[in-house]
């Protein structure tokens, strides 16, 4: 199962109050494949959802599906449907909707006046159009609907109740989406899914703690290098001095430190300063080793 499917189970097992459990049957209405005069159709993939569907349109609504699927149907697409025009028309009006035809749908905010009704309208939206990528991968949580004015409301919802959401619209779908992970966090606590939102934390923690090794590795690497490529060019600079007789005439404390770089090429300056005895700071090394390269470069 995947990660979004995981959440819309955990979802599935929230309790709504009667006024809640039409605001939820409303977001997924809002969301769902076919909301129209003539046909309700929904279609979905997890099974906490289709088992969930027909007690909450039942309870919401005092309605039965037409068409469900096999009560042994186990994997694959789930359909349920609605052809009846009278229990249509019932559903229609319980939401406010007057006359035959839509044109276009609208979010009846009469309906989700109150918070927890707003909250389990989402939630409905998120099971009939939401989908939530598995965090260890990356950061994606997006509502997905057909109609622009559902989309641009429940925009203007989520604002309301603290979210900073994202839209855009792709292959005639409008699209709502959140990019970060305290904000998918939160969402999901809100609508019932604190269990997937810690799997979300925990996944934040594990990359932050991944990147951070991989930065210090790459620090260190980098460190590394530029110590080894000093390092050659002091023992060139000291071997031009040697080679040049140059190296004897010199004060006893750049030859002692010459000769402590040439027998230990590999280590750092701080573990060079130490092996000095006595131990030298780092700046007075540098001056040192400066100084080397400085005389080998006047012996061209």
């Amino acid at each position: 199962m995947s990660f979004s499917s995981d959440t819309k189970t955990e979802i599935c097992k929230v309790i709504d109050k009667p006024c809640c459990a039409a605001a939820e049957v409303y977001g997924i209405l809002s969301y769902c494949n076919t909301f129209s005069m003539k046909l309700i159709k929904i279609v979905t993939e997890s099974q906490a959802f289709a088992a969930r569907l027909p007690r909450l349109f039942k309870r919401a609504l005092g309605v039965d599906f037409d068409t469900a699927p096999p009560e042994n149907a186990q994997e694959g697409k789930l359909t349920f449907a609605i052809s009846d025009t009278g229990k249509i028309r019932r559903i229609f009006a319980a939401y406010g909707y007057e006359g035959e035809k839509v044109l276009a749908h609208h979010i009846n905010l009469s309906v989700l006046e109150d918070e927890c009704c707003r909250v389990s309208f989402i939630r409905g939206a998120f099971l009939a159009g939401g989908s939530v990528t598995d965090p260890c991968k990356r950061y994606h949580l997006e509502l997905v609907t057909d109609h622009y004015n559902v989309s641009h409301e429940t925009y203007s919802l989520l604002l309301d109740m603290g979210f900073s959401p994202k839209d855009t619209s792709r292959n005639g779908n409008y699209i709502i989406y959140l990019k970060q992970s305290e904000a998918i966090e939160d969402f999901l606590t809100t609508i019932g899914a604190p269990v997937a939102a810690m799997e979300v934390m925990s996944a934040k923690v594990e990359k932050d703690f991944r990147n951070s090794v991989n930065r210090r590795v790459n620090c260190e690497t980098a460190n590394v290098g530029k110590t080894a490529y000093a390092s050659v060019d002091q023992i060139r600079a000291i071997e031009k001095l040697e080679k040049s007789g140059r190296m004897n005439s010199l004060p006893d404390k750049l030859k002692y430190t010459a000769e402590l770089r040439k027998a230990n090429p590999e280590v750092s300056l701080n573990e060079l300063a130490a092996l000095h005895s006595p131990p030298v700071g780092k700046s007075c090394l540098n001056h040192r080793l400066r100084k080397l390269s400085e005389l080998a470069k006047q012996q061209q």
